[in-house]
């Protein structure tokens, strides 16, 4: 699936355990995800070098390339050969839901121990405190909505109105980061658009309205998925893509949003999509995002050692002040084709104040936060 700044780091805790516990053990790579397995592309890594292995533990991206591509039962005999070749023993998956999918297809149909690490963005997997992955993209979003709103009062009426639109299929963990720094109902966003709620257009309009009349500007932050009434916004009723576990694909809602603003405003509405750019900045990767990352691909190996099967490890918060986790597991059926939605004491008020207990969660994730930027005007 879709790749983390931080996945890399679960490889490295994978490796550097295995080493350890298992020095007798090679350790071979699946190119591009289940594809590798599939087209027997399955090397050698055991003996990468150390700048190899310090690479894995700074580069955004997936080392070994992720797929989106789901299991055929005709592919199992090719996939069977391949692990029977290398004497392949146990299968460790970085992954989200359909991830577990394949473990789960896998595990019905094979022989093999089956580990899976947790890795999304979006944070919507079941049974674990967060994810890796979703703290580093949670801390871009939070600087890109306080950033953002900076740049729009700034510029006044030449461009005093931004939407932006980020990741998150199917949950609202993402958009909510925006409100981070939020203090009051001056600072962005202004407007929060979340899966978890039907997306109102005229409530929108006003809210924004409403925020550049008073303010001078308004930003808005919303997911790449909201619908009306489980319909897509705009104009667009059919998804231009559909990938091979269902995931539909529609055209970008900030666009057409920021069409409305300025027919209803006379005024230029910005729309920003930062795409990719959100799980692979280097600069804004947070050291708890990617210390978790690492933990999680040791526990694996642990797990492996113990005899587990069919499981994924999971993050506990074991307290908030000083905050800290320990891994525990869970079965893999309970976490493949769910997906796990916002708390609604998480959601933020009616005026877009973010809730205290979504705060109290999410500050420990994004590692250190900016100083606070306070307003000379």
């Amino acid at each position: 699936g879709g790749v983390t700044s931080v996945i890399n780091r679960s490889l490295l805790g994978i490796i550097k355990e295995t080493k350890k516990e298992l020095s007798n053990s090679r350790i071979y790579a699946s190119d591009h995800g289940i594809e590798g397995l599939i087209k027997g592309k399955t090397p050698d890594i055991t003996d990468i070098s150390e700048d190899q292995l310090h690479s894995l533990k700074i580069s955004p991206g997936a080392a070994l390339g992720s797929s989106r591509h789901k299991i055929k039962l005709s592919e199992i005999p090719q996939i069977s050969d391949n692990l029977n070749r290398h004497k392949i023993k146990t299968i460790y998956m970085i992954g989200g839901n359909d991830s577990a999918e394949t473990g789960l297809l896998l595990n019905d149909h094979l022989d093999i121990q089956i580990i899976h690490i947790p890795k999304t963005i979006d944070n919507d997997l079941e049974e674990t405190d967060h994810c890796p992955g979703y703290g580093s993209t949670a801390r871009f979003i939070s600087q890109a909505s306080l950033g953002s709103g900076k740049d729009a009062w700034s510029m006044g009426d030449s461009s005093p109105i931004t939407i932006i639109e980020v990741m998150g299929r199917d949950t609202g963990w993402l958009a909510l980061a925006s409100t981070l720094y939020k203090k009051d109902d001056f600072d962005p966003p202004h407007f929060i658009g979340i899966p978890e709620q039907s997306f109102d257009e005229d409530f929108f309009l006003f809210k924004i309205e409403e925020s550049y009349r008073k303010f001078g500007y308004a930003v808005a932050v919303i997911a790449e998925n909201i619908k009306t009434n489980n319909m897509p916004i705009g104009d667009t009723a059919k998804p231009w893509f559909t990938d091979d576990f269902g995931h539909e694909y529609y055209n970008s809602p900030s666009k057409y949003l920021s069409k409305q603003v300025s027919k209803r405003l006379n005024i230029r509405c910005r729309h920003e999509s930062p795409g990719t750019i959100q799980r692979s900045l280097i600069d804004s990767v947070s050291t708890t995002d990617g210390n978790e990352a690492e933990l999680v691909g040791k526990s694996a190996v642990t797990e492996s050692l113990k005899g587990s099967s069919n499981i994924m490890i999971t993050l506990i918060r074991e307290s908030n002040d000083p905050y800290s986790v320990t891994t525990s597991t869970t079965s893999l059926d309970k976490i493949a084709g769910k997906v796990r939605k916002l708390p609604r004491d998480f959601y933020p008020s009616e005026d877009f104040l973010p809730s205290a207990k979504f705060i109290k969660y999410l500050n420990p994730l994004i590692g250190t936060p900016i100083d606070r930027i306070n307003r000379l005007l």
